[in-house]
Order: C-alpha cells, then sequence, then structure tokens
C-alpha cells in the first residue's frame, strides 16, 4: 500500500498500525470465535486501506474528515461480511465497498443535482466521441453525435456542460493589482422592472454622469452586454471597464441619497 499524508482530527495518521494478511486472517478467527476486540483490531489495522483510497477524492469534498467516516463505514461493513473461503484478501474485498460508500455521498452532498437521463446522455456521447476518433482520426462534431443518438445538439452540450464541477458566481477571474473581476462581471444581466419614483431618480441621476460612464451603464444594463464585449468595443481592458461601471454606480447612489 502506498503511504500518504492526510490530517484526520483526532486521528495521527502517520502512526497508524498496517495489518498483514496472515495478521488479518488470524483477527477473523477470533472474532469468529467470539473475541469481542478482534473486530475492532481488524478496523484499526485497516484504516490506512481506507487513507489510500481517500486520496482519489480529496479534489471532490471540501471536508475530508467526513469523507474518511464514510470511507470507515464501508471498511466496517467489509469486515462484518468478509469470508475467509473467498480466497481473496481483505484489502480486495473492501475496497469496492469504501469507494462505493465515498461515492454514494459525494453524489448525495453535491450542490447542483442532476438528472440520471442527461448524466447518462453524456456519458454515452463521450464513448462514441471516444470510439469514433479512435475510428476517423478527429473528433466528431457535436451535430455528428446528436444525429447518431437520435437526439438535438442542444441536448448533447447540455448533457456534457452537466458534468462540469459548478463555480460561484463571484469567483475571481482577472486581476491586475487594482479591482478583481468576477464570474458575475462575465454575466449578461437581464433587464428589470423598477417603480416610477425609482426610475425618474434615476433619469436624473444619469444625466449628470459622463458621457462614457452612461454609455458603458446602458450597454451593460439595458442592452445586456458583458464587459468583455464592451471592453472589445471601446478598444480597451475589461479591468477599465469594471472600473469605470463601478465608480458610475457609486456615483448614482451618492445622488439618489
Amino acid at each position: 500500500m502506498s503511504r500518504y499524508k492526510v490530517d484526520i482530527c483526532g486521528i495521527n495518521t502517520s502512526k497508524l498500525k498496517v495489518l498483514t494478511n496472515e495478521e488479518n486472517l488470524a483477527l477473523f478467527k477470533k472474532m469468529h470465535e467470539g473475541d469481542p476486540f478482534a473486530r475492532n483490531d481488524l478496523i484499526n489495522g485497516n484504516l490506512k486501506l481506507v487513507l489510500s483510497i481517500l486520496k482519489k477524492f480529496n479534489n471532490k469534498v471540501d471536508n475530508l474528515d467526513d469523507l474518511f467516516q464514510v470511507g470507515c463505514l464501508g471498511l466496517v461493513k467489509a469486515i462484518d461480511n468478509f469470508d475467509t473461503s473467498y480466497n481473496v484478501t481483505l484489502s480486495t474485498y473492501a475496497c469496492p465497498l469504501i469507494i462505493g460508500e465515498m461515492k454514494r455521498y459525494i453524489r448525495d452532498n453535491i450542490s447542483l443535482r442532476i438528472s440520471r437521463s442527461v448524466k447518462d446522455l453524456a456519458y454515452k456521447t463521450m464513448k462514441l466521441k471516444e470510439e469514433l476518433t479512435n475510428k476517423d482520426g478527429k473528433t466528431p462534431s457535436d451535430k455528428e453525435i446528436a444525429d447518431i443518438l437520435g437526439v438535438t445538439e442542444y441536448e448533447i452540450a447540455n448533457a456534457l456542460n452537466s458534468l462540469k464541477e459548478p463555480v460561484s458566481m463571484y469567483e475571481p477571474i482577472y486581476n491586475d493589482g487594482g479591482d478583481t473581476i468576477y464570474l458575475c462581471d462575465q454575466l449578461s444581466l437581464p433587464k428589470e422592472e423598477y417603480g416610477t419614483e425609482l426610475k425618474l431618480a434615476l433619469e436624473k441621476a444619469m444625466e449628470k454622469l459622463k458621457v462614457r460612464e452612461l454609455q458603458i451603464l446602458k450597454d451593460r444594463f439595458l442592452v445586456g452586454k458583458t464587459q468583455m464585449e464592451i471592453a472589445n468595443e471601446l478598444g480597451i481592458s475589461q479591468a477599465q471597464i469594471s472600473r469605470i461601471e463601478k465608480s458610475a454606480i457609486t456615483n448614482i447612489k451618492k445622488i439618489i441619497k
């Protein structure tokens, strides 16, 4: 088993004992004979197996302590159901159970639920793309895949996007040493309905803005353009657009107050 250092609350993982196959078999014999301590010795002596599997999932969850405990449940199930007559080692028998528990935990605790049909379509798409790429020497387009599977291009794109990890709208994507640009700054903003009084107040406040400030706000909040689109049109950086936009909004707030 490869060595793997991980910090688990309340456990010094570097000092965990690792039982040999012979020691495991001896403890199983004691457990079946009624030894009250053999089961715990088996669990404690195979925790490193859980740790070795845990490293495969360390980018999937924020709390490794929770996932480690879930993996331990899989280990306990394996120990309780293991039969020495299987003629396999405990680790061989336990690994699928531990991995299964961890995958189930991750699946049940993801922030975004995706339907099984969409996931199935995504996996079919990836498999078919790989097969056609190997056969023809080039990657097929989504339209080609859609025609073969009898679905639309949109369904193919939607299915593949469902496998991507969700990110926060406030994920920083750029920083030139000044204002940070976040993911939400690249999203088009829908038009919103305002009350009459607020509309009048906004109109008066916007009359006092500079021409460039006014144009950027109109493009962003009325037309719905992204900061990147406006930056390309004006020939300046997205960071500059972000600063002008924030400055204009701050000025409007001051005027309205």
